[in-house]
């Protein structure tokens, strides 16, 4: 892989890694939230269960990207996650809109120069 390849991954590695810690230790404080992302929130949360596996999975994810082991599995497993952080910052929380484009760009770009490992699964 070349080297911007290596640095997209180290850098959405340490995002998911990152804020999948913070899921669990909150050492990043939470901005407010406007009504309908608020409302969404709260919606999840009482599926006790949810965030715990949403964040557990950003880490061991993360991890993957981080150590370049299992980067097209961790790219599998993240693409729901990534789509619904894109699409919770474009409907319910715009000021975040740049963020999740971002996100959303690297696991593209990722997807894109791991392409090579998703040629059977695409086959007809």
């Amino acid at each position: 892989m070349n080297k911007a390849t290596t640095g997209v991954r180290i850098i959405l590695g340490l995002i998911f890694f990152i804020f999948g810690l913070n899921g669990f230790l909150q050492f990043i404080p939470q901005p407010p939230l406007a009504e309908p992302a608020l409302g969404f929130m709260m919606g999840l949360m009482k599926a006790s269960y949810f965030f715990p596996v949403l964040k557990g999975t950003e880490v061991i994810c993360g991890l993957m990207l981080l150590s370049g082991r299992f980067v097209p599995l961790a790219l599998v497993i993240l693409s729901p996650i990534v789509i619904q952080i894109f699409l919770f910052h474009t409907i319910l929380a715009p000021d975040g809109f740049i963020m999740g484009l971002a996100i959303l760009i690297m696991q593209a770009f990722l997807g894109f120069a791991y392409r090579d490992r998703f040629e059977k699964v695409l086959q007809k």
